[in-house]
Parts: C-alpha cells; structure tokens; sequence
C-alpha cells in the first residue's frame, strides 16, 4: 500500500524532535556519568518510580536519592537521561504521571498518552506559578493539540525560569495562610467556586474580597480597609506576589484565585446551576458588555441585571433596590480597591444575594476595552509586566514601588519570625 505524502508527513511527525532529543540525552548522559559514579561511591543510589507511558505502559522513572532517600540536589536527574535516551521519556510532553486503565478510557486520557510523557510539561509549568487550572488531563491534551517544536521551546524556557521563583513544594498547606498579617483562605479554585455558589443564611451576605500585593500594600495606608479585608467571609491569594510571599514565610499558598481566571468558570458553574449574577461597575456600558460576552459564551448564564459604576450618593438606594428585586444571587462589583470593599460591606446589611464579589478590573478585560496578557507570559507569572506596559504612567507605582516594599515587608517579616524562633529554641536549651 503506497502512502501519500500527507499520511507519511502524519506519520514521522515528531520523529526528528524525538530522535535529536534521545542524542542530545545520550550524550548529556556521557558527560554526566562520571559525576554519577562519584555519587554512587558516596552512597547515593537509584529510585525507580513506576509511571504510565505512551499507551499506557508501564515507565520505571529513575531519580538519583542520597541514603536518607531524599533526591540529591542539582544532580537527582541525571538517572533520568536514561529514560530520556531510551525514548520512554520525551524532554517535553504530557505531565509525567501515575495513570489508572479507567483514565485511558476517556477521549482526552487516550491522546495525553497517544506519546511519552515529558520531563518538562505544560501541566508542571502552571503548577508553579500556581495558574493550574483544570484537570491535568485537560491541560496535557491541551499541550498534544497546540504541540510544536516552537511551543515545546517555549515551555523548556519558561520551567528553567520559573523554577528560580516558583517551586512545586505544597507540604506545608494549610486551610490558611499567613501574608503580612493577613489571613488568606487557602482554597484551590474549584473550592472557591463552590463557596461563593452555596446558599448564604438568610441575611448573612457573604463578602469576597481578592487580595493581591496591591491590596496588602493598600492595607497598611489604609486601617478601614485592612478591618473590610479581616472581616470578609473569604479572603482570596490573587498572583504570583502572594505565592513568592508564601514560599519565603513558609506559608504556601494553593493556587493562584485571581478573579478574571475565576469568572469563566464561575460562569460555566451558574450555567448549570440557574443562579442569577448581577454585575455592577465599570464605565457606562461596559457591564452590559460584559453581560453580553458572559450570555454569549455561556447560554445558559442568568444574568439578572447590569449596572454601570457611576451613580451619584442620591442613586444608591435605588440601585440597592433594583440590584435585590432582580432575583441575583451573585453579585460582582467592579469599583477597585479598596472602594468596592468598602462598598459592599457599607450596605451588607441591605443586600439580599448570598455573595458579592470585588473584582477590580475585571469587567474592562471581558468587555474587550483592555487585552489580557497572552498565556505564555500567565504561565511565568508575570502578567503584572502587561499591565504595566499596556499603562505605564497609571500602573508604575503600584508595580515597580509596590513591588519592592512589599517584598522588603515579607523579608523583615521572615526575619522577625526566625529570630522568635531563635528566642524560643534558646529558652527551650537552657
């Protein structure tokens, strides 16, 4: 049977890459080796960890551990080479992962393991800056789909990147994490998403408030808005600040719950559930953009009701009024911090829907009025550089000022925290 050039281009699709990958770990391997053996005279020994491989089979994952069983540092890897020369690996795929049979079963199971895992992943990649979100399978058949040796380029770049300030340790997760004072509810999105959808007690609005690096900084100008944050229901981690924050005072945080990930999954979940969303803020007609966008990519949405940010003191209470007769049970409102804050907690009492939400910005990226980063630069956590970029002479203060003092604010808290640590271990020895 003759092949046409089409079936034979589908064919050896990927195997170049695959077969300069397998060389470039061989010879990786060959320099590597006598680094290894001196390892291994020092104790340092083998650990196979069985993994699901292209198809399905059965991977021996190699990592070089000292006796203590811990990986060696820098050089824990270099076992691994093996499964990358032997092709059981690839230097970039599908997260390397135990898998069961019921998985393979599904359409997007079967083509994240149409070809060998990677060393590097899209998967791996987000979990770092804490953007995961999804289903690991999703995002691996994800990566199958958009492949490409460009593509595969890009991730190896940005994992060598985002490994200096990101890391994947989450052992010491907690419901809570600390930040400057601030108690952060440590949920991953989904959990988010279904505290903000539960029924509140009748009268019992729940507030949800993001907080970001901006919003801790704002909090120490700003003591009415550091009380509206410590009494919210929810106090969500909102980017890449707060995971850097966490790891430096050893209080993880989980995923990165910024409200513009949020909405269209929250929005998805409200498509299933009939619960209605009211969207207040932003310039004259952007909510009704917003609304507009929402129904459009997501029919089954109920949205009760849009309204624009600028009313006057003499307004509000219609507004209140027209905002509880619309049967909304979300509520969204786009002034900025700490406005929003402070205005949904000002009229808590008055408000009859179960959550109310400060989301900032938001409604100006879904109404088309300002781009989003493009993923890769989501994916390094750096979408604040964007930002930055799309508005320099509003956002520089906040980014390149804010930036520094609260990082300078994290490091004097770390120190203070270990020199208590110090002062108690010193009580304890004498």
């Amino acid at each position: 049977m003759r092949l046409t050039l089409h079936q034979l281009r589908i064919a050896t699709q990927g195997a170049l890459p695959a077969a300069i990958g397998r060389g470039v770990a061989a010879l990786l391997l060959l320099f590597t080796a006598p680094v290894a053996a001196i390892l291994w005279m020092r104790g340092a020994r083998i650990r196979r960890t069985p993994r699901m491989g292209r198809h399905g089979a059965l991977v021996m994952e190699q990592t070089l551990v000292n006796r203590s069983g811990a990986p060696v540092a820098l050089f824990h890897a270099i076992p691994r080479l093996v499964n990358l020369a032997k092709g059981d690996l690839g230097w970039v795929g599908p997260a390397v992962q135990t898998m069961g049979p019921s998985q393979l079963r599904t359409e997007q199971g079967r083509v994240a393991a149409s070809m060998p895992p990677g060393i590097f992943s899209t998967w791996r990649l987000r979990q770092r800056t804490n953007v995961d979100f999804g289903s690991q399978t999703d995002i691996d058949a994800e990566y199958v789909r958009k492949r490409s040796p460009r593509a595969n380029g890009g991730i190896i770049l940005r994992s060598l990147l985002t490994s200096v300030y990101g890391g994947e340790s989450r052992a010491a997760l907690t419901g809570r994490a600390d930040i400057l004072g601030l108690p952060l509810d440590n949920l991953s999105m989904d959990q988010a998403i279904d505290a903000i959808v539960t029924p509140a007690a009748p009268g019992r609005l729940r507030q949800v408030s993001f907080v970001n690096v901006d919003c801790v900084n704002l909090s120490y100008r700003d003591g009415a808005y550091r009380n509206t944050l410590l009494q919210s229901a929810l106090r969500l981690p909102d980017g890449i600040g707060l995971r850097i924050a966490g790891r430096i005072l050893r209080s993880e945080i989980r995923q990165n719950v910024n409200g513009t990930d949020l909405f269209p999954l929250l929005l998805a979940r409200l498509a299933t559930t009939g619960q209605g969303l009211f969207l207040l803020g932003g310039r004259p007609g952007v909510a009704d953009d917003v609304a507009a966008w929402a129904q459009a990519n997501y029919p089954g949405v109920r949205i009760a009701g849009a309204a624009h940010g600028y009313f006057a003191a003499g307004e509000e209470a219609a507004l209140i009024e027209r905002i509880n007769h619309s049967g909304a049970n979300i509520l969204l409102v786009a002034f900025g911090a700490p406005r929003q804050e402070k205005w949904i907690e000002r009229h808590a009492g008055r408000l009859r829907v179960d959550s109310a939400l400060g989301v900032g910005g938001l409604f100006d990226f879904y109404a088309g009025r300002i781009p989003r980063a493009p993923q890769w630069l989501r994916e390094l956590g750096l979408e604040w550089t964007f930002r930055l970029y799309q508005e320099p002479g509003r956002m520089w203060r906040r980014y390149l000022v804010g930036n520094v003092v609260f990082l300078s604010r994290v490091m004097k808290e770390r120190a203070k925290r270990q020199l208590g640590v110090g002062q108690i271990q010193e009580q304890v020895n004498s």
